[in-house]
């Protein structure tokens, strides 16, 4: 069996959703195009028969994807956790950079989740490693390709 992979709850309620959009709405949908395609007669050189069967494809692949992710998935709720200030799977964390005293903050989560212009981190990117551990008020050095900048944990929220 495949590894666990860490999901936040909000992260997993996407996949779910997603995965009842394709089946509900736009499986059907591509299903009727390629009927009505057919209708049309020789299959060699009808566009849009290739086209609705080419976007079959996806859905049908993206279908068995996410029902793949979500079977190997770990839900982590963080909400359900006692607060202990450790930053972990699933927590907020609010950084004030030691140089400059710019405040950041980052939820960490699961890959598929990770969007850096929303504030979510991968677990697996070199800011989470090396956060994931600490507690609040330590001073966490974080490598980056121009150097490492320093970080001091303000907050941890189990949000």
């Amino acid at each position: 069996m495949a590894d666990r992979v860490p999901m936040t709850t909000a992260g997993e309620a996407r996949l779910r959703e997603e995965l009842q959009k394709l089946k509900s709405e736009d499986r059907p949908r591509v299903i009727a195009s390629i009927a009505e395609a057919r209708e049309h007669g020789d299959l060699k050189e009808n566009a849009e028969y290739h086209a609705a069967r080419e976007q079959q494809s996806f859905i049908e692949g993206r279908i068995q994807e996410i029902e793949g992710k979500l079977a190997s998935a770990q839900v982590i709720d963080v909400t359900t956790m006692e607060n202990t200030g450790r930053v972990i799977f699933g927590t907020t964390v609010h950084l004030v950079n030691m140089e400059t005293d710019e405040e950041v903050s980052y939820q960490i989560v699961g890959e598929d989740e990770a969007d850096i212009k929303q504030g979510k981190l991968s677990i697996a990117s070199p800011i989470a490693r090396a956060l994931v551990g600490k507690n609040e008020g330590d001073v966490v050095a974080v490598r980056i390709p121009s150097g490492t900048v320093e970080y001091e944990i303000a907050e941890v929220q189990y949000i």
